[in-house]
């Protein structure tokens, strides 16, 4: 059953150390600010924080880095002109990065809720980023084996929830949060609103509430 929260404190309450955290967001588009600042009051710390980058300025994902919270980032673009926090913390060896091209970050979190043990793809043939891994020939072309990318709770922030948790997002703030929503053993979910169940058409529901355990209003 999902539950309809009061607070973000109370949505994020039993994050543990050490936990793996997939975080929502392309930049600050869809970034669950609300949760994550619940998360820096929390405590938690040892995390594993897998996101699209490693945080912008000094707000959301980069608070939670500026205080010293996380162990490492696995991320697709951990270096932009705002990334100041991470890229300090990485030059002093205060955290790991792992890198992991966009597609391939996606699809590892995707692959990992529909229950696939690993797969086959081109991506990264050739670089360092296939270094340790297998590699195999197929119809000619070589391919890099991926393993899926799981989290012990995944942070998204959606447009509308209805009190079943079914949830619709915004345009590009939809980003990682439905493959993210599925790879994670509990799903926390920040929305503008939630709504009664039958007020969202069935056909526009992004993420089934299957996937989601809390919901709270931000």
């Amino acid at each position: 059953m999902v539950t309809i929260c009061d607070s973000a404190a109370e949505a994020v309450a039993d994050v543990a150390d050490g936990s793996t955290v997939l975080v929502g967001g392309f930049g600050p588009a869809g970034m669950p600010f609300t949760l994550i600042d619940a998360l820096i009051d929390q405590g938690a710390t040892d995390l594993t924080v897998v996101s699209n980058n490693a945080g912008n300025a000094d707000v959301g994902l980069a608070a939670l880095l500026a205080k010293g919270r996380v162990r490492k980032v696995v991320c697709s673009y951990p270096r932009q002109v705002d990334s100041w926090v991470f890229d300090a913390l990485y030059r002093e060896g205060r955290i790991e990065l792992e890198l992991v091209p966009q597609g391939n970050l996606a699809e590892r979190m995707r692959a990992a809720g529909a229950g696939i043990g690993a797969f086959f793809c081109p991506t990264g043939v050739g670089t360092p980023l296939a270094e340790g891994k297998e590699t195999r020939e197929i119809d000619g072309r070589t391919y890099v084996l991926e393993m899926p990318i799981k989290g012990d709770v995944a942070l998204v922030c959606a447009h509308r929830a209805d009190r079943a948790g079914n949830l619709v997002y915004r345009r590009t703030a939809r980003n990682f949060g439905p493959v993210m929503a599925t790879a994670a053993a509990t799903t926390v979910v920040q929305v503008s609103e939630v709504v009664d169940v039958g007020e969202i058409d069935p056909e526009v529901v992004v993420t089934p509430g299957i996937y989601v355990d809390r919901v709270v209003v931000a």
